[in-house]
């Protein structure tokens, strides 16, 4: 048991958050439980967490605040529970890095195949090229630290990246030339498809190409293929 994959669940309502325990229990995992922000950092300090599974709307410190706190520090996956008019609030909380999401009410048994499949997605998550083997990648006149999520121009001035748009840049980099429509961008970056996000990914590459290209409204980089998707248009190499 002690192996087993720790997950957090956290949620204002006692009901939901033991409900969801007592089962992911009975299917090997080991939980714990917390209401809020406060009892999710107590948990954070003290025991290696594999996934939280974090509520979008509680008192205080709602789920994308706690969303962004969490990969601010790190990387532990997320999956979001949203209730189904909170398309706007899904969507920032996928552009912030949230892996997954499911909205209330849920069935365990899909909850539990989201678990499985972000647990299998962040322990299988080595890249086509091995590029994780390397720290610095160079892209055009660009460096990427995949280590620090930084890039670096000529001038060695550090540009962070968001995790959002790390993952997004990491996918162009290790398909370089490769047409990625949005669903796939959405697949590889999020681990879903659904048409209602596809603005989401619009919006990071966006973003992304705020800080990449020399002209964002003219990109060289990051090229948009109508009615395709979007490429990465620049030699890659590793040091």
């Amino acid at each position: 048991m002690q192996d087993a994959p720790h997950v957090v669940v956290v949620d204002d309502h006692h009901d939901i958050r033991d409900s969801v325990r007592e089962y992911l229990e009975r299917q090997g995992y080991r939980v714990s439980v917390a209401e809020g922000g406060a009892s999710l950092r107590r948990i954070l300090e003290r025991r290696s967490v594999d996934l939280i599974i974090l509520d979008i709307m509680m008192p205080g410190e709602d789920g994308i605040s706690l969303c962004r706190e969490v990969r601010a520090s790190g990387n532990i996956p997320i999956i979001f529970l949203t209730a189904v008019a909170e398309d706007t609030d899904r969507i920032v909380g996928l552009e912030l890095g949230a892996d997954d999401y499911l909205a209330k009410p849920f069935n365990p048994r899909e909850l539990l195949a989201r678990i499985r499949a972000v647990l299998r997605r962040a322990a299988g998550s080595a890249p086509a090229h091995g590029i994780l083997d390397r720290r610095i990648v160079h892209i055009g006149h660009w460096k990427v630290d995949l280590g620090r999520q930084e890039i670096f121009g000529d001038d060695g001035v550090g540009i962070a990246l968001s995790t959002a748009e790390f993952r997004l840049l990491k996918v162009f980099i290790e398909r370089p030339g490769v047409v990625l429509s949005r669903e796939q961008l959405l697949d590889l970056t999020v681990g879903r498809t659904a048409d209602v996000f596809d603005r989401s990914i619009d919006n990071q590459v966006s973003r992304l190409r705020k800080k990449i290209e020399e002209n964002p409204k003219n990109p060289s980089i990051i090229k948009t293929h109508w009615g395709g998707g979007y490429s990465l248009f620049a030699e890659v190499g590793f040091e």
